[in-house]
């Protein structure tokens, strides 16, 4: 069950896979989560900032999951299907390092493209949701919006979607299920 964390538990999947392909050498870079409100981060560093929250449309009309329970039926409102934008942001070093730290985190994202199963964390973890991570086409002057937005100089990034995230309803309804009925045997005549 996806519950009201599950955004914080992609971001994390997200990050934790990253940091772990670009710690290893040469780059010995991490990943971490930032939302570039403060001062650039130490180091050799590629931020992931989750800078945008769309529900998912296609999945609107899909139908309520249903369970029986005794004499009752239980049904649930459909998952809020989300759509999670992402921006990474190579920092410290040389431009040739930083692009080194950007192209192989996209290297990764190219590999790794769905996450499912152990690639998975914290709430995630033994879910059947699979996510997809695919690199967005941004416009310069879309980039340049995000970047305006958050009052922050432009620097040279990528943007990524991860779709689709389950965010599970709590709303319930049960529905007795039908024992019996009765015909009556009162015929209606359609009179012109």
């Amino acid at each position: 069950m996806a519950d009201y964390g599950v955004i914080g538990d992609v971001s994390t999947s997200l990050v934790t896979l990253l940091d772990q392909e670009l710690g290893k050498a040469p780059l010995n870079a991490r990943a971490e989560l930032n939302d570039l409100s403060g001062a650039a981060p130490p180091g050799l560093v590629l931020t992931v900032t989750l800078y945008e929250i769309l529900e998912d449309g296609p999945s609107r009309n899909r139908p309520r999951p249903q369970r029986p329970d005794g004499t009752t039926i239980v049904s649930r409102k459909p998952p809020m299907a989300l759509r999670l934008h992402y921006l990474l942001t190579p920092w410290g070093g040389d431009q040739v390092t930083e692009q080194q730290i950007l192209g192989r985190a996209m290297q990764v994202l190219y590999d790794d493209a769905i996450l499912a199963g152990t690639d998975l964390l914290k709430g995630l973890q033994g879910s059947s949701d699979t996510l997809k991570i695919a690199l967005i086409p941004l416009t310069l002057e879309d980039r340049s919006r995000v970047w305006y937005s958050i009052q922050k100089s432009y620097r040279l990034s990528v943007n990524y979607e991860v779709r689709v995230v389950n965010l599970d309803s709590t709303e319930e309804r049960r529905d007795e299920i039908v024992q019996s009925r009765e015909l009556g045997s009162d015929v209606l005549v359609n009179q012109p």
